[in-house]
């Protein structure tokens, strides 16, 4: 099961389309675009601090709280979301440039995508950290790995339209055109490109 299909079923994608006025199937296509990129983000960190330095993020961010906030009544409070994001984009500008990547991919409107980022890096954060709270031994840091390794893992057995997975599998030839494994740095590199 993909991360995209995971989210839907806790009701993270119905939740998200009811508070933006989208159909699910939007909300589906916009989680499936962002989605990779959010991933992305969460690998370099890992990268950078590893996985425990991860664990403790997004327990001072908000935890599995993260998730209960985008699925309860109440509108998502975006600013954890964004919050989230600074921490994996480093920049504002790199949220932009992956909204109007994702926006030139799909056809769904850059606007739409900008308010559906900081929501799924919530329910993505919040979701690793419910689920690290569940594994015995591992941790957070533990769980962030197996989270982590099999999603971004996607490689070549999956299906070519197999969601995130299949997605995450070719993240490399969607972003990351220098092949140094960090599509981060390119996106910025797009950024850069776009305002110069």
């Amino acid at each position: 099961m993909n991360l995209t299909d995971i989210l839907q079923q806790a009701g993270g994608l119905e939740s998200m389309a009811k508070e933006l006025g989208v159909s699910p199937g939007v909300a589906q296509q916009g989680a499936d675009a962002l989605l990779p990129a959010i991933l992305g983000g969460f690998k370099k960190q890992i990268q950078g601090g590893g996985l425990e330095g991860l664990g403790g993020l997004i327990g001072q961010l908000g935890g599995g709280g993260l998730l209960d906030s985008v699925l309860g009544s109440q509108p998502t409070p975006v600013g954890q979301g964004n919050e989230v994001l600074g921490q994996i984009f480093g920049s504002k500008d790199i949220s932009r440039t992956v909204a109007g990547d994702a926006a030139a991919k799909t056809g769904l409107d850059a606007g739409l995508l900008k308010k559906m980022l900081p929501m799924l890096a919530m329910m993505v954060a919040g979701y690793m950290a419910k689920q690290g709270g569940q594994s015995p031994g591992g941790g957070l840091g533990g769980m962030l790995g197996n989270v982590l390794g099999g999603l971004v893992g996607g490689g070549s057995s999956a299906p070519a339209a197999g969601g995130l997975a299949g997605s995450l599998g070719g993240l490399g030839k969607l972003i990351d055109m220098n092949g140094d494994g960090n599509p981060l740095d390119d996106i910025l590199g797009m950024a850069g490109k776009m305002r110069g």
